[in-house]
C-alpha cells in the first residue's frame, strides 16, 4: 500500500470534537502548522505561511484526543495525509486531512503528566505508584549488582 505518512508539528486551532459513532468513537480537530524562519534584515524570527489540517481520530485515541487537547496546545501528531480537491458551488475547494495514528504534546514547548486510561471497573493506578529511582550514578560492580550486569566478552 502506498500511503503518504506525515508528521506535522503545530498548535490545536480548534476545540476537538468528540462523537460516539457506530463504527467506534471519532474526535477531529484542526491543527495549525506555521512554519518560522530567521529574517537577517530584522535580526529576528518571523513567522511565515500558516497550513491548516483537520486531523481524524478514532478509537481509544478519539478518547484520549477529546480528553487530552484544549485550543492552542502544542502537538506533534503523525498520521495519513489525505488531499481532497471538490467543486462546491461552482468553486474549487481544496483540503488537507490528517487520519491519525499517533498524537502527543510537543514537550519541546511546555510539559505534561501521562495518564493511563483506567479499564472499566478498575480505578486508575496514578496515586501509591511507587516514584522510581532517578540516581544518575552508575550501579556498583560488586556483588549481586556485578551477576546482573557482567562484563562485556571480549571480541577476537
Amino acid at each position: 500500500m502506498n500511503e503518504t505518512m506525515v508528521c506535522a508539528v503545530g498548535n490545536v486551532a480548534t476545540q476537538p470534537v468528540y462523537r460516539e459513532l457506530a463504527a467506534g468513537p471519532s474526535a477531529r480537530f484542526r491543527l495549525a502548522v506555521t512554519s518560522r524562519y530567521w529574517d537577517r534584515e530584522k535580526n529576528t524570527w518571523t513567522d511565515g505561511h500558516t497550513n491548516f489540517f483537520t486531523v481524524w481520530a478514532n478509537r481509544s485515541l478519539a478518547t484520549n484526543v477529546g480528553a487530552s487537547l484544549s485550543v492552542g496546545d502544542p502537538v506533534i501528531v503523525q498520521g495519513r495525509l489525505k488531499v481532497r480537491s471538490e467543486i462546491r458551488e461552482g468553486q474549487s475547494w481544496t483540503s488537507a486531512d490528517i487520519d491519525a495514528v499517533a498524537v502527543g504534546h510537543d514537550l519541546s514547548r511546555g510539559t505534561s503528566a501521562f495518564r493511563r486510561p483506567s479499564k472499566e471497573g478498575e480505578p486508575a493506578a496514578v496515586e501509591g505508584r511507587p516514584e522510581p529511582n532517578w540516581e544518575t550514578e552508575p550501579p556498583s560492580r560488586s556483588g549481586a549488582a556485578a551477576s546482573q550486569h557482567p562484563e562485556p566478552a571480549a571480541v577476537t
